[in-house]
């Protein structure tokens, strides 16, 4: 059972969180893509049961429940995460994103490294200043324009987001066969996402594309990086390339995989991060 609270922060704004519950349990914190609401990933739930987990997560500023923060970069994850674990008493855990979440589960291994014991990002963003990264290349062409929209500044972004333009992502069919199966889930959580209109759709992209705030080579806890070599929505180069300068990072790549199919691997990331956390406790 999934309980969802909201959480008042000193500076006024408020988070809209999830939690599974079991304080004798390992807390995982979910960071969820774009454009999604917060609420944990529920197909992986019954691995996470078998492994002893319990799901922490929250809406990013903007959607569902959570306070808008027009300006926000990728760190601010670390400082609200750390909130919310300081309200349910939580001293340690580990971080999970997928897609838009990566980042942010990266920014919490960087800035939270006495806290954070692992790290696992499914087909994650680069940074935009990656050297020697090509950014776009591989991109299908409608995340080019959304994202070169972004690069362009917020009020380029706001117009094209506005402009009716519809948004192609070039799902595989390994894609598509998840989609209709256990992460038809997606429903769920891509729609309560976007009613509110694309506001914080916005603030993420234009995050994106702007420093982070950290630099992945400060991410110290072991880090899995899944990708599929079939993403279009987030070239599968990105992955390679954070594996080369995140110091801790294991990648796995699987060639017949896209965005959405490479999650077919999450249960295995988190028996690895069951693994690592218990490998660490027994030192």
């Amino acid at each position: 059972m999934v309980t969802e609270t909201d959480l008042r922060l000193a500076d006024g704004r408020v988070l809209h969180v999830y939690d599974t519950g079991g304080a004798d349990r390992l807390a995982v914190f979910w960071h969820h893509g774009t454009p999604n609401i917060g609420a944990p990933p529920a197909p992986l739930f019954a691995a996470a049961d078998r492994l002893g987990l319990r799901w922490v997560s929250h809406d990013r500023p903007g959607y569902g429940g959570s306070t808008p923060v027009p300006g926000r970069d990728i760190a601010s994850a670390a400082t609200d995460v750390a909130a919310v674990a300081d309200a349910l008493g939580i001293a340690r855990f580990a971080v999970m994103g997928h897609s838009g979440g990566g980042p942010h589960a990266l920014a919490c291994g960087a800035l939270l490294p006495d806290r954070v014991v692992a790290v696992v990002s499914g087909a994650g963003l680069a940074p935009y200043d990656a050297d020697g990264l090509d950014w776009f290349a591989g991109m299908v062409p409608s995340g080019v324009a959304s994202l070169r929209a972004a690069v362009a500044g917020r009020a380029a972004k706001e117009a094209y987001e506005t402009s009716g333009v519809e948004y192609d992502p070039g799902f595989t069919p390994a894609d598509l066969a998840e989609l209709h199966g256990d992460w038809s889930w997606f429903d769920s959580v891509v729609g309560p996402a976007t009613q509110a209109g694309p506001g914080a759709l916005i603030d993420d992209d234009l995050a994106y594309v702007a420093p982070w705030g950290f630099r992945p080579e400060r991410v110290t806890p072991p880090v899995l990086l899944l990708h599929g070599e079939r993403d279009g929505i987030v070239p599968a180069t990105h992955g390679a390339w954070l594996a080369g300068h995140c110091p801790t990072a294991e990648l796995r790549r699987y060639p017949e995989d896209g965005h959405i199919s490479v999650l077919r691997h999450a249960g295995a990331a988190l028996e690895w991060l069951r693994e690592r956390v218990d490998a660490t406790a027994a030192r």
